[in-house]
C-alpha cells in the first residue's frame, strides 16, 4: 500500500512519540509498502525534547517538510523560559505563578485543539499536491497535538481518501488538560473536534485497549473500527544481551516524570529499604519533576547508603544502555482518572531490555497484564508488597522478559498486524 504517515513529532526531535512512527515507518517499508512522511520543517517547530541522533535513522524515508506558525515561542517569551513545557509539565517546579496560569489559560481557550494547529494549513496543501501527483491508498494521523488529526478530516472530507487517526494519548481526558483551565465554552469546542475526529476516521489506532474504552464511550462505533497497536520496541536497539555489574542494586528509570506519578510511594519504599540497612542507587534518565529530585537528593543525604544519578535527557541510545545496565526498572503509571489503560513508550522499551520492571500502577490495568503475559515483573498498589518483592530481587534479581517472549511487542510484529487488520 501506498501510505502518507502526518506527524508534527519527528527527528531532530525526541522521546516516545517520535520513536512510534519513525521506528513504525522503517518497519512498513521493510515490509514492502510505499510510505511518506509529511512532517513540519524542524526549523520552524517547538520541540520539548531534542535527539539528533534519530535523524539518521530517517535515512532511506522519503520525508516532506512544511512551514508552520507556532504559538510556544510566544509562551516562551511570556513566561520568560527558554524550555518548552512537556507533557504535565514536568519541567516546571511549584505553583504556577501568574504569567504561567495566564498562558495556560490562553493556550487552553484561545489555541484551540491546540496551539500547533498553525501547521495545518500548510500540511493540507502539500498532503493535496503529493495525493495529486502520486495517489495515497491511506493517510495516517497521529496525535498529540491532536491538531493533526484535522488535516486527516480535511483530506478525508475534500478528497474522500482513506484515513486512519492514531492516538498515543487521550485527547479531553488527558491527565493534564485541567491545567490549561479551559471553559465550558473550550470544553465543548474540543469535544466537538474530537467526537469529529472519532467519528469521521476510517479508523482509529490506540496505544492500549482501554483508551479504545474510552473512545467508545464517546462516539460507539469507534468498537468497530479500532486497532490496538502498543509502541513496542526495536529489536535493533537492544543488539546484545548485557549483563549488569553493578556494585550496589542499581534501579533505572528513563523518561519524564511529574507529580502526578505515584512518586511518593517509591519514596516511602526507599526510606523503609534504606532503614532496614539496604544499600541501593536510583538512576533517573530523562527529565523528573524538580520536586522528585530534590526529594531524593534529601533522601541521600539522609541515608548514605542510597546513590542517586541525574542524568537528564539522553539520546536514545545511550538511554537504552543505562536501561539494560541496570538491576531492574522503575515503571510508574500516573495516579489518576482512566489510568488503567496508560501504557507509557517506556513499558515495550523496558521489555526489550530484558531487565525486570518493577513499579507502581493499577493491578487490573493493561501495563500490569502485558507485564504478567512476558513475565517481565510487576506493578504493585500497596507499599508494603512492593517493598518486600523489591528486598527479595536486591538480593537474588530475577531475569526480564524472554527473548522468545519478547518478539510479541517488536515493531515490526506491531506494523504487520496493523495491516493485516486493515484487510
Amino acid at each position: 500500500m501506498r501510505l502518507l504517515v502526518v506527524t508534527y513529532y519527528w527527528p531532530p526531535a525526541g522521546g516516545p512519540g517520535v520513536q512510534r512512527w519513525l521506528k513504525t515507518a522503517k518497519a512498513l517499508k521493510a515490509q514492502g509498502h510505499d510510505v511518506e512522511v509529511l512532517t513540519v520543517d524542524p526549523t520552524q517547530a517547538t520541540y520539548p525534547l531534542l535527539d539528533p541522533s534519530l535523524i539518521e535513522e530517517t535515512i532511506g524515508l522519503t520525508v516532506h517538510q512544511t512551514s508552520a506558525r507556532d504559538w510556544f515561542g510566544a509562551y516562551q517569551k511570556l513566561t520568560r523560559r527558554k524550555e518548552v513545557p512537556f507533557s504535565g509539565f514536568a519541567n516546571q517546579a511549584g505553583r504556577p505563578g501568574p504569567l504561567q496560569r495566564l498562558s495556560r489559560f490562553i493556550r487552553g481557550n484561545f489555541f484551540l485543539p491546540d496551539p500547533r494547529r498553525g501547521w495545518n494549513g500548510y500540511a493540507l496543501t502539500l498532503a493535496r499536491r503529493l495525493h495529486k501527483k502520486h495517489p495515497f491508498d491511506v493517510v495516517i494521523t497521529t496525535g498529540p497535538p491532536h491538531s493533526t488529526h484535522l488535516i486527516g478530516r480535511s483530506l478525508k472530507r475534500a478528497l474522500g481518501l482513506n484515513w486512519w487517526a492514531d492516538f498515543r494519548d487521550p485527547w479531553t481526558d488527558i491527565y493534564y488538560y485541567a491545567q490549561f483551565y479551559p471553559t465550558p465554552w473550550a470544553r465543548s469546542i474540543d469535544a466537538a473536534y474530537e467526537r469529529s475526529v472519532l467519528s469521521e476516521a476510517d479508523r482509529i489506532l490506540t496505544v492500549a485497549p482501554d483508551l479504545v474504552r474510552l473512545f467508545t464511550e464517546k462516539v460507539p462505533e469507534v468498537a468497530q473500527k479500532s486497532h490496538v497497536m502498543p509502541n513496542g520496541y526495536d529489536p535493533d536497539d537492544f543488539i546484545q544481551e548485557v549483563e549488569p555489574k553493578n556494585d550496589v542494586f542499581t534501579l533505572a528509570y528513563t523518561g519524564t516524570l511529574t507529580l502526578d506519578y505515584p512518586v511518593q510511594k517509591v519514596e516511602n519504599v526507599l526510606r523503609s529499604l534504606l532503614t532496614k540497612g539496604h544499600s541501593l542507587c536510583l538512576q533517573l534518565v530523562g527529565r523528573p519533576a524538580w520536586e522528585f529530585q530534590d526529594r531524593m537528593k534529601a533522601l541521600q543525604e539522609a541515608f548514605p547508603a542510597f546513590k542517586v544519578e541525574f542524568y537528564g535527557y539522553r539520546p536514545h541510545a545511550e538511554s537504552v544502555t543505562y536501561m539494560q545496565a541496570a538491576d531492574a526498572l522503575l515503571l510508574l503509571i500516573p495516579d489518576l482518572p482512566n489510568n488503567k489503560g496508560i501504557l507509557t513508550g517506556k513499558l515495550f522499551e523496558y521489555i526489550g531490555s530484558g531487565r525486570p520492571i518493577w513499579g507502581f500502577g493499577p493491578i487490573d490495568g493493561d501495563a500490569q497484564a502485558i507485564l504478567a503475559s512476558v513475565q517481565a515483573g510487576q506493578l504493585f498498589e500497596e507499599e508494603a508488597h512492593a517493598e518486600k518483592v523489591l528486598a527479595t530481587w536486591m538480593t537474588a534479581c530475577p531475569k526480564g522478559a524472554s527473548a522468545s517472549a519478547r518478539h510479541a511487542y517488536t515493531r515490526q510484529g506491531l506494523a504487520e498486524a496493523m495491516m493485516d487488520g486493515s484487510k
